[in-house]
């Protein structure tokens, strides 16, 4: 059983409640996406799941249908009610009412080290969540996530193209990201005015390369897109010199979007080689 509209309309109503713009809550209520969310994030029997911003629990309904074992975290106390009443029937399902930009990882997740993050991100926080995740959950090997086309392309873009920033060279180091579907605004309570992305995060099983500092790397790419429409030599300027672009092989006429996450790695450790820029 999942939620329909309807049913999700008339507990909000009944609960004298209505999405929250300030939490970035656009509730799924189509039983068809949700049922193909659980399906292509490939969660089945024994596997641990955390979900974020469970809302009503629709997804939560249609991801406890697989067997996995859901961790359901709702930061709206208001919802929490709801939310415990609907996945009552499943002892599959955990919910918790928490900040999912304030765990505490370490107790949630316990000693398991293969975790599956899938979820609706509410829009204010899809994009440091899947950064903080990355940069300091590592237990969480796998990121099912829908999100907002925008944030969803920013994700998993490649170098040279609009969509290309620092979340892609930060997604980029850490894993493999890509598109896994499109999903219309229909299918939302209240109905948003963009598509969302399927966006399927594998975590990589060993770093591009361990000669390099990730939080140094991604000081570095940070300031390069803070400019983006500079130079290199420009918006690099006091951090990388003329000889460390050189060491590098990297054009200081370049710009941020036109480096690979091997070209950010391979100019960051010819800085810090150097002893220079940090």
């Amino acid at each position: 059983m999942t939620l329909t509209r309807a049913h999700a309309s008339d507990q909000l109503r009944d609960a004298g409640l209505s999405p929250r713009r300030a939490l970035g809550q656009n509730f799924v209520v189509d039983a068809n996406t949700v049922r193909r969310i659980a399906k292509l994030s490939g969660v089945g029997p024994g596997d641990h799941v955390i979900e974020i911003g469970a809302g009503l629990g629709s997804l939560t309904l249609a991801l406890a249908e697989t067997g996995a074992n859901i961790v359901a975290i709702e930061v709206d106390a208001s919802l929490v009610p709801l939310l415990t009443h609907n996945v009552a029937a499943h002892d599959n399902v955990r919910v918790v009412h928490a900040d999912a930009m304030n765990l505490d990882w370490t107790s949630l997740l316990g000693d398991h080290t293969n975790w599956h993050l899938v979820a609706n991100l509410p829009y204010n926080v899809a994009t440091p969540l899947v950064a903080d995740v990355l940069d300091m959950v590592p237990a969480v090997r796998h990121i099912f996530v829908m999100v907002q086309k925008e944030v969803g392309d920013r994700l998993v873009a490649a170098a040279d193209t609009d969509a290309y920033g620092a979340l892609s060279v930060k997604v980029a180091f850490w894993a493999r990201g890509s598109i896994a579907g499109i999903v219309p605004p229909t299918v939302f309570l209240p109905r948003p005015k963009v598509d969302s992305a399927l966006v399927d995060i594998v975590r990589r099983d060993e770093l591009l390369d361990d000669g390099v500092d990730p939080a140094t790397l991604f000081a570095l790419v940070r300031q390069g897109f803070a400019k983006r429409r500079k130079m290199l030599r420009g918006a690099l300027v006091g951090t990388v010199d003329a000889a460390q672009f050189e060491k590098a092989g990297i054009a200081p006429t370049a710009r941020a979007e036109n480096l690979t996450v091997h070209d950010w790695i391979t100019l960051c450790k010819a800085v810090h080689l150097s002893g220079e820029g940090r």
